[in-house]
């Protein structure tokens, strides 16, 4: 996705052989381009109202093993709650992503040849992928404490808290979904990661459809 341009400014080869017309600073000008478009184009989906709570696809539902539990969380005063829950779980995840913009723009600037060369020769999410693998921890702390903010706000969280604390300890549901926040950051990352994909597929399957002029030029030359 948005890095293959990247390729086309450090690595030598057939790629660059191709793309005779096509100047290194037009390259690196097309990263550039389609970086924003896709990292824009991904946060202003979900880092709005209903963003996530309104697209089944990225929803952060309740934890499975909860909803295994349901009819003990109903006897133990959450499951009049959980809708209320699952509204806070969502528009946490979308106060948090509009910090995920300038994280994924720096690990572009950061990217080496052999990434380049992976991404180039990769899947059709492979730009992706090294977003993944980049920026995971980047992104968890800086969404982790905007999560922590949204959900403190609403005392049925610390209801949460207080029963999947004990349903752990009993086995009844996973340890890592113990812990409400660490559980909504997680989600709100995949829900990203899932949108930055769509965004990836958009720019290699139809790079005349971009918004900028350099992105139809760099992409279109290496499809």
């Amino acid at each position: 996705m948005l890095i293959l341009a990247v390729a086309l400014v450090t690595c030598a080869g057939p790629a660059l052989a191709q793309l005779d017309r096509i100047t290194q600073r037009d390259a690196a000008s097309g990263l550039k381009a389609a970086l924003e478009q896709g990292a824009q184009a991904a946060v202003a989906r979900l880092g709005r109202l209903d963003g996530f709570l309104g697209d089944p696809q990225v929803k952060i539902p309740l934890p499975e093993s909860l909803q295994r539990t349901e009819k003990m969380a109903r006897r133990l005063g959450l499951g009049k709650h959980a809708d209320e829950l699952i509204v806070t779980m969502n528009r946490a995840a979308e106060a948090a992503v509009p910090e995920a913009r300038k994280l994924l723009v720096d690990a572009a600037k950061k990217m080496t040849v052999q990434d380049a060369k992976a991404v180039l020769t990769g899947g059709e999410t492979a730009g992706t992928d090294y977003f993944r693998r980049s920026s995971h921890i980047a992104l968890h702390d800086r969404f982790l404490p905007i999560v922590k903010k949204a959900t403190a706000k609403v005392g049925v969280a610390q209801k949460y808290q207080a029963y999947a604390g004990q349903a752990a300890q009993l086995g009844l549901i996973k340890s890592e979904h113990a812990n409400l926040d660490e559980y909504v950051t997680l989600k709100a990352l995949d829900g990203l990661y899932f949108m930055l994909g769509e965004e990836e597929k958009k720019i290699r399957k139809d790079p005349a459809s971009a918004a900028k002029s350099i992105i139809r030029k760099v992409f279109g030359a290496v499809r």
